[in-house]
């Protein structure tokens, strides 16, 4: 299995911490010990299921919302993305992926600091060794659109953890996220992940459900987009609330085991989500419902992004979009098992 290597930026659980505030029950009872040969007694994974992780506080700025529409692609003829003053000023849909990043932070921050500060203990669970840990998959669904202007809202990101599980070795962490408006108790994104600790499992426990998955039909794309990211592609992205040194510093890139510093898992999947938007959605935020997919190899600023695309008449009414991205330069896949949900068209006539 191919997956995108992850740094501390796609980790919420490296330590434990049984002092934690979250936590009711005690260290014995709960968490996972260490022994002399490397390995963790007590482990029950599930005691995981269910546990609530702390509330983490979010905010944004208009600024915010122009920058990760250019940071992804979003092109000049779709200024509804990019001008504060287009009658049809709107957040790009997926904006949210990286609130949980940026927090309520409008300066840089040292983020590998944040990250092991911040992280809580799961039930059950021991830690994710970060050295051996990556990102398995990541999917978002629009339940209210943002607003342009988040004037009065107090939100925050309210996470949970579904289930832990012991596959092939493997410690998986399946979790899922919501963001909501703490005053009205309003729901806007819902944010799901996967988690692998690579040889971290073997513990006996439940190997998780059975999946369905997306593949690529064996037929010709409805429709492709192709975004050739720029050198200095990362370091943009990164304003948005990924200050990972991983995605800056080429000789910490060479340190973690790649060529130099790569993109972040998340630009790619957000460039291939504006690339379904723009091509099968007519740029219509209102289309947007939802997106899911796997990273399937790390991807290096320069090189050239192709997502393609097949478009299926869902039972629900919708547009269901599977879509594979691949690096057109040696033709490995960034994005696998890709699925996106689009809304039909409701005013042909509509033009933003």
């Amino acid at each position: 299995m191919h997956m995108q290597v992850s740094s501390p930026d796609h980790l919420k659980v490296l330590e434990h911490r049984p002092e934690h505030p979250q936590i009711a029950c005690t260290a014995m009872s709960c968490f996972p010990t260490l022994n002399a040969s490397g390995r963790y007694d007590n482990v029950d994974f599930s005691k995981a299921a269910g546990h609530e992780l702390p509330v983490v506080k979010v905010g944004y700025l208009r600024r915010d919302v122009l920058l990760f529409a250019a940071s992804i692609g979003v092109e000049k003829e779709e200024l509804h993305f990019l001008y504060e003053l287009h009658p049809s000023f709107a957040v790009f849909p997926t904006f949210a992926s990286n609130l949980a990043f940026k927090r309520t932070s409008q300066d840089v921050f040292d983020f590998i600091e944040r990250m092991i500060a911040s992280n809580a203990p799961v039930p059950g669970t021991p830690p994710f060794d970060p050295q051996r840990s990556v990102d398995g998959e990541r999917g978002l669904e629009i339940v209210n659109p943002l607003p342009v202007d988040p004037s009065g809202l107090d939100l925050e990101i309210r996470g949970k953890v579904i289930g832990v599980y012991d596959k092939g070795g493997n410690m998986i962490l399946e979790g899922e996220n919501t963001l909501v408006d703490a005053n009205t108790r309003k729901e806007y994104v819902k944010f799901t992940n996967m988690a692998f600790g690579i040889g971290q499992g073997g513990y006996g426990g439940p190997k998780g459900p059975t999946r369905k998955g997306h593949p690529a039909p064996d037929r010709k794309p409805d429709a492709v987009h192709v975004y050739k990211t720029s050198a200095a592609q990362a370091l943009l992205y990164r304003l948005n609330g990924d200050y990972n040194p991983l995605h800056a510093d080429e000789e910490f890139g060479k340190r973690a085991g790649f060529k130099g510093s790569i993109m972040q898992g998340l630009g790619s999947w957000n460039i291939a989500a504006h690339g379904i938007l723009l091509r099968l959605g007519k740029s219509d935020p209102s289309r947007f419902k939802s997106i899911t997919a796997r990273f399937a190899n790390v991807v290096y600023p320069g090189e050239t992004l192709e997502t393609r695309m097949w478009a299926m008449a869902g039972k629900d009414g919708n547009i269901h979009v599977v879509f594979q991205t691949v690096i057109q330069e040696d033709g490995r896949i960034a994005l696998s098992n890709g699925l996106c949900v689009l809304k039909p068209q409701r005013n042909p006539s509509s033009r933003l």
